[in-house]
């Protein structure tokens, strides 16, 4: 698939993003290219292959589950404009 530089300026509209006008054919290169690779990766034959979260195999690092600091939501609570069951009270926003 190859885009346009309409398409680019479509996208980066959409997206809410300021693209030069002098880069815009650069970008509508890249990201066909992008794309297209994308398109090679779907053709090709993965049965077999078992999906992974990450390239290499490896345990993820995890700090310990414990409290590390003061519950303070008594605190916070009471300077709160209404509270109820420990619970913020918001007003109503959607009808």
């Amino acid at each position: 698939m190859t885009l346009t530089a309409d398409d680019v300026n479509k996208i980066a509209h959409l997206a809410r993003l300021g693209i030069d006008k002098e880069d815009v054919d650069s970008y509508a290169k890249d990201l066909s290219g992008m794309l297209e690779l994308m398109t090679q990766m779907g053709e090709l034959d993965a049965t077999g292959v078992e999906p992974m979260a990450h390239p290499l195999d490896q345990v993820q690092r995890l700090r310990p589950d414990v409290v590390t600091e003061a519950d303070q939501r008594g605190h916070f609570q009471a300077i709160a404009p209404q509270v109820e069951d420990s619970l913020y009270l918001v007003p109503k926003v959607i009808e």
